[in-house]
């Protein structure tokens, strides 16, 4: 049984660490319907990225802000993440996916200055990372339901780093490796 049930206080030291093989494989599909002990893991998770969020329970128990967190970040092999953040023009955005696939995505890209961040990585990463503006992707929610979500802007930006985790890529890798600060033609900073 996991250590991950809906009343567990995840911290930051239930979260892996750049270099753990973990992060670099892809995650194994979940079976649907989610297990009583997937539902729970996902409700720790999400919790997780609330409390990060809380000025004084993040100080309180030493979190940083988070906006996503995938299963593989606390060493589950699962293709399933969360994601809690405010986009550009304020409204709240709270995801859980299971097995997510993006099925489409613009043509045209962006990024976010000066870099983008992540809970599994200590150190301050220099370089723009390119994602698509909008993309479309289908999964399950936590009932098991097939969803499919549009983002675009922000939310889109936190779904695929997600996403990548899933796919056991670290967002660093997407830097361009000659010139940190080099972006495709038609990508623009989202500000």
């Amino acid at each position: 049984m996991s250590k991950f049930h809906s009343n567990y206080l995840l911290t930051m030291k239930d979260i892996v660490r750049d270099g753990n093989k973990i992060l670099h494989r892809p995650t194994q599909e979940v079976t649907i319907p989610l297990s009583k002990e997937d539902k729970e893991t996902l409700i720790c998770m999400m919790n997780f990225l609330k409390n990060s969020q809380d000025l004084f329970l993040s100080q309180k128990y030493k979190l940083r802000a988070g906006v996503g967190l995938s299963a593989n970040q606390i060493g589950l092999n699962k293709r399933m993440f969360v994601a809690y953040l405010t986009d550009e023009k304020g409204k709240e955005h709270e995801y859980t996916l299971i097995n997510p696939k993006i099925i489409s995505h613009s043509v045209s890209m962006i990024y976010l200055p000066p870099s983008e961040g992540c809970l599994s990585v200590d150190r301050e990463i220099n370089g723009f990372v390119p994602r698509y503006e909008r993309i479309k992707v289908k999964g399950y929610n936590i009932e098991g339901e097939t969803v499919v979500v549009e983002l675009q802007g922000y939310p889109s930006i936190v779904i695929q780093h997600e996403i990548d985790h899933l796919n056991g890529i670290m967002f660093y890798e997407r830097i361009n490796k000659e010139n940190p600060f080099k972006l495709p033609e038609n990508c623009r900073s989202l500000s």
